[in-house]
């Protein structure tokens, strides 16, 4: 029985420049998302956030538009902490491991691959060396900040601990970002931000658990579509900043692939809607 779908992600002819513009007539044609909800209430989001995908043999497409009246970005280094002040996030379920992607308006990316660890064996498809967890940045990581006795070393998700592999790279990864406005410029107000970003099919092979590459039709993959906000009231920060994404998981924790979205792919072409 197929999985009922949140979102409908099509193919396309068109081949896309990923620049950031998403004018292309293919992004133009796609069905876009709801504007995003809080995270964990499902509260609109109080700037509008939309998201659409499409797919063809080479890789899989995102695309957002993002309602910012100061758009603002400083982070500069790949890998930094990107959640740190205001970013889009794409996550990619793959059974016993997921994909975390973070970009700011200056396009500066944040990449993390996460293997459950009681999938991560002696023996396994993951005891491999691109996975040495002495021989990589790798760390382990219960989920979300959370400080309570009884789930404080093993987070709250049923799997417990993940490895985190901090210096892992997704294959051909491209992303753009266009400013509709001035960066870091308080005294004008911008239109927003858009963000492109393709993740090829030859960089997934991890993340496939044994689907086809590229989909078949009808295909279902969960993928988290979200994104933080950074805000400061009086000088002072607010904290946590405010998640918002295209479906609420009714707590405020990214990492519960059971969770997000459920996106469907489809054969026909964007161009023929």
């Amino acid at each position: 029985m197929t999985e009922t779908a949140d979102y409908i992600c099509y193919r396309t002819r068109t081949p896309l420049r990923v620049d950031g513009h998403l004018d292309e007539a293919a992004w133009l044609k796609t069905p876009r998302s709801a504007r995003f909800m809080d995270m964990a209430t499902g509260a609109p989001g109080f700037f509008d956030t939309r998201v659409a995908a499409l797919w063809d043999d080479e890789a899989f497409y995102v695309g957002f538009w993002i309602e910012e009246p100061f758009v603002a970005a400083q982070h500069t280094e790949r890998d930094a902490i990107i959640f740190q002040e205001n970013d889009v996030e794409v996550f990619i379920d793959g059974g016993d491991c997921y994909y975390e992607f973070e970009v700011n308006a200056l396009n500066t990316i944040y990449e993390v691959f996460f293997i459950w660890r009681d999938a991560y064996t002696r023996g396994s498809r993951f005891d491999v060396p691109e996975f040495d967890v002495l021989g990589r940045k790798a760390v382990t990581f219960g989920g979300d900040y959370d400080r309570r006795p009884e789930s404080f070393w093993w987070g709250t998700h049923p799997r417990g601990l993940r490895w985190a592999f901090l210096d892992w790279d997704f294959p051909g990864l491209r992303s753009a970002v266009f400013v509709d406005g001035v960066l870091n410029d308080p005294t004008t107000v911008d239109r927003g931000w858009t963000v492109e970003i393709a993740f090829p099919w030859a960089g997934m092979a991890w993340l496939a658990n044994g689907r086809s590459l590229p989909p078949q039709n009808g295909d279902t993959w969960r993928i988290f579509f979200g994104r933080f906000e950074k805000l400061l009231a009086g000088g002072v920060e607010i904290t946590p900043h405010p998640a918002w994404a295209m479906k609420s998981h009714g707590v405020y924790d990214t990492h519960l692939p059971d969770r997000w979205p459920r996106v469907r792919f489809s054969h026909t072409c964007v161009e023929d809607l």
